[in-house]
């Protein structure tokens, strides 16, 4: 009767001792499902600060992106105005040179006139001074050199005659002749150097009269002034005197109804 009794008792216990061990086992399940599902969140908890992070930096590319798009804007404005102003500045200097081509002009034709009166103005010095006695004799001068050098050329020729009394007549013709070109060329020297001074006396003539002609003008500019100043008084003491003779009758009318 016993022995009945304790087999289901012991079928309980070993019923219940499997629950526990099979609730163990679930429990170890369990708490390995939970481990690594704890493992999982970390992991997604990682995930999800990564993708913030990476929210905030393309958030703050994107500021930064919208800042340089902004910069930009302003420089290209600040550029459309450059260019405005660039435009405006080409031109005017477009009218400056058109200006300046014109005036240009203006002046290039003046200065061409005033060349073609340089020339004429040369061309009637060159004559003058080759009809100076000086230049002519300076003409006959360079003729005779031209013709001793020829002569000197044709001796020159006559030295290959094998005679000596000509050979030495000839050198001495030739040093007789040397000496004369030495001369000659001495006489031009000092008439090149005597009509270079001439020149030079002459254009400083031209300064000074140039610069006295700027004082007369100078002069005569002030006695203008001085003459116009004078007619300007002149006027005032007309002027003066008018008046102190209609104050002196207007006196005389009071002396007279005083009396």
């Amino acid at each position: 009767m016993a022995n009945k009794n304790s087999s289901p008792l012991s079928e309980v216990v070993k019923h219940i001792a499997e629950q526990q061990h099979s609730q163990a086992s679930e429990f170890e399940r369990n708490k390995t499902v939970l481990f690594q599902l704890q493992a999982k969140v970390q992991e997604l908890e990682k995930e999800k600060d990564a993708i913030l992070l990476e929210i905030k930096t393309t958030e703050r590319e994107i500021y930064l992106q919208d800042n340089a798009i902004e910069l930009t804007k302003h420089h290209c404005g600040t550029l459309e105005e450059q260019v405005r102003a660039l435009y405006s500045e080409i031109l005017k200097l477009r009218y400056d040179a058109e200006a300046v081509q014109e005036e240009f002009e203006v002046t290039l034709a003046r200065n061409n006139e005033y060349r073609e009166k340089i020339r004429s103005h040369k061309h009637l010095f060159w004559e003058m001074e080759s009809k100076m006695p000086a230049m002519i004799e300076l003409a006959e001068k360079k003729a005779l050199v031209k013709e001793l050098k020829t002569k000197k050329e044709e001796l020159m020729q006559d030295l290959q005659n094998p005679e000596g009394s000509v050979i030495k007549q000839v050198q001495e013709e030739i040093a007789l002749l040397r000496s004369e070109i030495t001369t000659l060329k001495e006489l031009i020297n000092k008439k090149t150097d005597f009509l270079e001074e001439e020149r030079k006396v002459h254009a400083k003539l031209k300064k000074e009269i140039e610069v006295q002609n700027k004082r007369y003008n100078a002069i005569l500019k002030r006695l203008h002034c001085q003459l116009n100043k004078l007619h300007s008084d002149k006027r005032q003491w007309q002027w003066n005197i008018h008046q102190l003779e209609k104050k002196a009758a207007e006196l005389r009318k009071s002396l007279e109804v005083v009396e």
